[in-house]
């Protein structure tokens, strides 16, 4: 149960004052409906409001002095009401929208000097403040500087200040969890003064994640999740599991001989399995380095122990790759294989759900309709998770927790560096996969302007294998010149007629599902996609991956994309067609060039863009934490990470008074996973 002390911050934001469901509303959608979600959601610049008795600049926020002198009342609501008076410049115009006289006359008095503060525009020679920003009478009751907050469309950037305020006004006092000779020594604050602080920027540079505040929160952040993964750690360890002894009654024949990283990193699963101590074990390899071979070599120790294996993959589209392949492969040893999406409903579904729980599907291959309620097992013994985006502590637990002691493991689709892998899987033992099998051919990736693109058609008419194109974009948009895969599809198609395919993530899955039938048999030679053909799909006779707009991908997407040819013998080409190319983007894209290492690309990531591109799989990727920010913080993560050894060393149920302050930290960072483990052992 959670400390009493955080109810406050664990409240209910309607629980503020002045926050109707109208506020409520976008608040929700901006950062999220606690009140601690409000004070994670932090600045993200300062604007300064200098004071002018000369013309200030034009479109900067300015603070001068105003004198009304004539209100011009519009004919209709649909015109604005205007407000014209003297500054110290010359004639200006106050602009209101939706404004009734009664209110504009209270506000500005005539003859009366006042203190106005908005961002000063000229309109046909005439200067104008659409609504200005702040109207007093005294110009110190105007800030200098005012923090601005991320926004959306309705939310209103007076109204965070307003309630991040009467948040701290009634913030509870928490106990310090942290050494205050530490604290000391590197000049950091209390948690309370270091969060204001973060709320309170005077200029940008207090912004920097190097500030003594954001320092100290960074810390506590990193302390939280290494204590976590430590806990859960400390529990799989000696956590029974289910033993799966290696017997060889089921011996897959396979058409190609393993790597030796792939023996090794067997042999590592193998021994796991066939202790009586839970597994939990991260599979990390490169593109097409073969992590779904060993993982269903692992899945075949499993079911000759008469344990039942549930495979959970990231999409509708490489679930069903899977379960294609693995049926195929597993055909000569007579053992059952399903297939559980959303797309399976009604009586299928019903039917497959019965015979998984009575047993008779020894594996059972799915999206994340395997972690939903009513999907139950008679005898789970491993849990494969394929993943394409990141798994927090607690999402990884729920396929696990289908049934107890069951042996866990997790293959990354894209490479992660140490330092990221520490902080995410630190709960997990590690085997890296760090060669392709033999008889794969290097990709030549070439960059270049999308300029040379009728030149790129014309190569694609004389290519004599298939072909993927990707596009960034699913339709055209007016707000951006940026090509959409239905536009460069119907392009194709005049061209290139029936043997152009298309597919994107809007598309019905059974839609999807005929169209990546049709190239994989070859019936269509060029895929048109977005990048729902980023992970895992594997058509050997695809050599040339043409990828438009490659300066709007993040290095991870890209190297994903460029894994999908390459893995046969043919020679294969991966072009980057780039439109405008910024400093960073030229960077990525020569980097991309000159390696198809993807744990360089992961480390070279990590230091141009931050841990978000890295945790994420999308463009915009994903920020795995709150407040601390990777690589800025990494030398506060290995610091983090000595500490939660120490700490858990002396005081492994956390039970001593700073343990029980820790326990605080911990929940305040949501890491609960850690706290029920501790309560539960």
């Amino acid at each position: 149960m959670r400390p009493e002390i955080l109810n406050p911050l664990f409240c209910d934001i309607t629980s503020l004052k002045g926050v109707g469901d109208k506020t409520a509303h976008w608040l929700n959608l901006l950062c999220g409906r606690r009140v601690l979600d409000l004070l994670w959601h932090l600045p993200s610049s300062v604007r300064m409001r200098p004071i002018y008795e000369t013309q200030p600049p034009l479109g900067q926020c300015a603070t001068f002095q105003f004198t009304p002198k004539k209100y011009l009342v519009p004919p209709t609501r649909r015109i604005p009401f205007r407000v014209q008076g003297e500054t110290p410049f010359g004639t200006l115009v106050l602009v209101f929208f939706h404004s009734h006289m009664k209110e504009i006359e209270i506000r500005f008095p005539l003859d009366k000097t006042l203190w106005i503060s908005g961002t000063l525009q000229n309109k046909n020679g005439t200067f104008i403040v659409i609504h200005p920003d702040y109207v007093r009478e005294k110009q110190q009751d105007i800030p200098t500087h005012e923090v601005i907050y991320p926004l959306m469309k309705g939310a209103q950037n007076t109204v965070l200040i307003k309630l991040i305020q009467g948040v701290f006004s009634n913030f509870p006092t928490l106990p310090e969890w942290q050494n205050e000779k530490f604290l000391a020594v590197n000049n950091w604050p209390d948690f309370k003064s270091a969060l204001f602080k973060l709320h309170r920027p005077e200029n940008d540079s207090d912004l920097s994640p190097l500030t003594p505040p954001r320092m100290r929160l960074a810390f506590d952040e990193l302390l939280a999740n290494q204590l976590a993964l430590m806990i859960v750690r400390q529990k799989n360890r000696v956590q029974a599991g289910i033993a799966c002894p290696p017997k060889n009654t089921l011996k897959l024949s396979l058409p190609f001989a393993l790597t030796t990283a792939q023996e090794k990193v067997l042999s590592e699963i193998s021994t796991d399995l066939a202790s009586p101590i839970r597994m939990s074990r991260l599979l990390q390899g490169d593109v097409g380095s073969g992590k779904t071979i060993v993982a269903l070599l692992a899945a075949l120790q499993v079911i000759e122990n008469n344990y039942q294996v549930a495979f959970m993959a990231p999409t509708d589209i490489l679930a069903r790759q899977h379960f294609q392949k693995i049926s195929k492969l597993l055909e000569p040893l007579n053992i059952r294989v399903g297939l559980l999406t959303a797309r399976e409903k009604g009586k299928r579904r019903e039917a497959l759900l019965k015979s998984l729980a009575l047993g008779e599907i020894s594996l059972i291959i799915g999206t994340h309709a395997l972690i939903e309620e009513g999907v139950q097992f008679k005898n789970l013994g491993l849990a494969i998770i394929d993943e394409q985006h990141r798994f927090g502590v607690n999402q990884r637990l729920k396929l696990a927790q289908k049934q107890p002691k069951v042996n866990t493991l997790v293959m990354s689709a894209t490479p992660i560096p140490r330092s990221l892998a520490m902080t995410l899987y630190g709960d997990m033992e590690v085997s890296v996969l760090n060669e392709k099998p033999a008889g794969r051919t290097p990709i030549q990736t070439k960059v270049l302007s999308t300029k040379k693109i009728p030149a790129v058609i014309q190569k694609l008419q004389n290519w004599p294998n298939q072909a993927y194109w990707v596009c960034p974009l699913v339709d055209e948009s007016e707000k951006s010149d940026l090509m959409a895969v239905k536009e460069r599809f119907k392009e194709l198609q005049q061209v290139f007629g029936n043997a152009v395919g298309l597919v994107h993530g809007k598309m019905k899955g059974d839609e999807k599902e005929a169209v990546m039938a049709d190239f994989v048999s070859g019936k269509t030679r060029i895929l048109v996609s977005t990048t729902v053909i980023e992970v895992g799909v594997d058509v050997p006779n695809a050599s040339l991956m043409i990828i438009e707009h490659a300066e709007r991908f993040g290095l991870a997407t890209l190297h994903q994309l460029r894994g999908r040819v390459g893995r046969g013998t043919l020679n294969s080409v991966c072009l980057l067609l780039y439109d405008k190319l910024s400093a960073n983007a030229k960077q990525r894209l020569e980097l991309l060039r000159d390696t198809e290492d993807g744990f360089k690309i992961a480390e070279a990531d990590l230091q141009m863009r931050g841990a978000g591109e890295i945790l994420g799989w999308r463009q915009s990727g994903l920020q795995d934490f709150k407040i601390a920010h990777l690589p800025e913080h990494t030398d506060l993560l290995k610091y983090a990470t000595q500490e939660a050894k120490e700490i858990l060393k002396s005081d492994p149920t956390l039970s001593t008074s700073r343990g029980q302050a820790l326990r605080t930290l911990l929940y305040l960072f949501e890491k609960d996973s850690a706290i029920h483990t501790l309560k539960a052992g």
